[in-house]
């Protein structure tokens, strides 16, 4: 029997984990505000339905998770629950979930035909044709994650100003948690089970304790699942370590006086609960999920590599797992973290400078985007008076990067990469290729500028004004041998250093040091690309130069290890050809060229 057709039935569907169903839950009270009548059910994984006050929903509809993630929306259990929502006369449908992925979008198409409802509401993006209702999908970022939600409710006539999430709290049934005169800091040293790429290292979460034990005489109590690993190994901390329900924990962290934990569900709960929170991001977007705190206290800690975020930016999943050298995470220190903490405590004001160490976001610009990458339509000259106007003015290190039309082929498979070359200072357009495209787009680059011709220019220059150098990479002994032959033909050049080394992470902090030790105002890499590129971007925010830059095979040709083509195979852009017939091993490679021509001459089709 049809249930009554005066009362709105609402159905809101958000398969995502902990932390994003917490998000919803804004947007959750305000739609219960403004339809108190409605009825308003939850379709979600039954792992982070606790989370969700009763009160908010009139049924939760759980899914099963399971351990196979995303794939066990389509178990037979699951199908047989979408199925079923047929019963419920659904009039909308809203759906909270950026729709990057196709099976996402087929996941919530079978939803929404599944529910019978008329009204579809959601985010609307080119990869989705069903919804009835949307708003624009800006992207990862471009809105906070709760602000999206309420975005969407508003087309349904409730509030999209900001307000608290809420989350279900029930105490422990037990006496572990006690609370006594000093200050209780809840430590989570875990991220969930979506990306350990998240995780800060588990010593300096030590280091932490102990520090706030020294200077507040803090209780430290360890939350999360009993499988987060690594954890703290601290006989004076109260281990509630897989001993409590999401209820249970959300109650022990609201009763503390300070969180402390990475980008994870459990920090989003935390934030909900109106205690103080320190968040460390790395990978992840924290224009997207930093800590909603609306009225409560939250500060951001992260590195400012060049490379963070590289997951969820733009419409992109992009590096889930972020880079082995996790290098995001570890710049993040304990003295930081201290500070803050310490602060909080206090009860001081923490300045917004100190809140997110970070200053690099990606540039919205109306520079020239060939498949996504920007190319500055800049001269040798030009970039001449950028160098020196940064060397002049000292401050942060810039990276620049030679793009060709094999590095726009990798960027468009690799998202750190991509992210890379989307934040650089500059990316000289390096490559024939490029300057057809240019053309081809409408937008024709006023010439070629390559790093091989780019570093003995930047020599030349450097001998005149005393800018000294650093040559970092390539093969044994061939930074020695191209800084000497540079030295010889720019009298008076200074070389700071040359070191062979290598791009592991393991290596980067004996290397950054050696760098900065040496006084170079410009440092050239030659690592390969991207390695080299990553590298750089990885470490910028600690490097102590001007100005620095991937140089591929520069330091082989200058070198003389690797003959460049004759003037004429470079003035009509044959390099390629005489690298392959030199080199016909990167054949492989070179496919990315005709395929480069054809993206190319897609994007320009009108």
């Amino acid at each position: 029997m049809r249930p009554d057709s005066s009362r709105p039935r609402l159905l809101i569907a958000q398969l995502a984990d902990i932390g994003d169903l917490a998000l919803t839950t804004p947007a959750l009270a305000a739609l219960r505000e403004a339809l108190p009548r409605a009825q308003i059910d939850l379709l979600a994984f039954d792992h982070a339905l606790p989370v969700v006050p009763e009160d908010l929903v009139d049924a939760m509809i759980p899914l099963r998770r399971g351990a196979s993630g995303g794939r066990a929306f389509y178990s037979p259990a699951n199908l047989r629950a979408v199925l079923s929502l047929r019963r419920g006369w659904y009039d909308t449908l809203v759906i909270f979930h950026h729709f990057t992925l196709r099976a996402g979008v087929f996941k919530f198409w079978l939803i929404a035909k599944a529910s019978g409802a008329k009204r579809i509401v959601g985010l609307k993006n080119e990869n989705i044709g069903f919804l009835t209702d949307f708003i624009g999908d800006g992207g990862f970022g471009a809105l906070h994650q709760a602000q999206y939600w309420l975005e969407l409710v508003g087309l349904l006539g409730a509030s999209r100003a900001p307000r608290p999430a809420q989350v279900s709290r029930a105490p422990l049934s037990d006496d572990t948690a006690t609370i006594g005169d000093k200050p209780r800091v809840v430590l989570h040293t875990g991220s969930g089970g979506y990306s350990s790429a998240r995780r800060w290292p588990a010593e300096r979460f030590a280091a932490v304790a102990q520090g706030l034990r020294e200077s507040h005489a803090a209780q430290i109590v360890l939350v999360g699942a009993s499988e987060d690993a690594p954890g703290i190994s601290d006989p004076q901390a109260e281990n509630l370590l897989g001993r409590t329900a999401l209820p249970q924990l959300a109650d022990v962290i609201a009763n503390a006086d300070l969180f402390i934990g990475a980008d994870s569900g459990v920090m989003h709960i935390a934030a909900a609960t109106g205690t103080p929170v320190i968040s460390i991001f790395g990978p992840s977007n924290a224009d997207a999920w930093r800590p909603w705190t609306v009225g409560a206290q939250s500060v951001v800690l992260r590195s400012g590599v060049e490379c963070s975020p590289c997951s969820y930016v733009g419409h992109a999943v992009g590096a889930r797992e972020g880079c082995a050298a996790r290098t995001c995470m570890k710049l993040v220190t304990t003295e930081q973290v201290l500070d803050v903490g310490r602060r909080l405590l206090d009860k001081r004001p923490v300045h917004e400078a100190e809140r997110d160490h970070s200053s690099r976001r990606t540039r919205q610009d109306s520079r020239l985007r060939i498949l996504g990458v920007p190319v500055d339509a800049i001269t040798y000259k030009g970039w001449l008076e950028k160098i020196a106007v940064w060397i002049r003015d000292g401050g942060r290190a810039r990276h620049v990067c030679t793009v060709n039309p094999e590095f726009i082929m990798i960027a468009r498979k690799d998202p750190i990469f991509f992210a890379i070359l989307q934040r650089a200072a500059i990316c000289v357009p390096d490559g024939v290729g490029l300057l057809w495209a240019s053309r081809r787009l409408g937008a024709p680059l006023p010439e070629r500028v390559t790093g091989s011709d780019g570093v003995p220019f930047i020599a030349l220059h450097a001998a005149e004004r005393g800018w000294k150098l650093f040559f970092l990479g390539a093969g044994p002994g061939v930074a020695d041998k191209a800084a000497a032959i540079l030295q010889e033909r720019c009298p008076g050049l200074i070389v700071a250093g040359t070191y062979g080394g290598s791009p592991a992470g393991s290596d980067e902090d004996r290397i950054v040091q050696l760098v900065n030790s040496s006084g170079a105002d410009i440092l050239f890499v030659a690592y390969g690309a991207p390695t080299q590129d990553k590298w750089i971007a990885r470490n910028l925010p600690r490097l102590q130069v001007s100005m620095a830059m991937g140089v591929g095979g520069s330091l082989d040709f200058i070198a003389g290890v690797i003959p460049r083509a004759p003037d004429w195979m470079q003035r009509r852009g044959l390099e390629w050809l005489y690298r392959l017939l030199r080199q016909p091993w990167r054949w492989r490679r070179m496919l990315r060229l005709p395929r480069f021509v054809l993206a190319v001459l897609r994007q320009a089709r009108p």
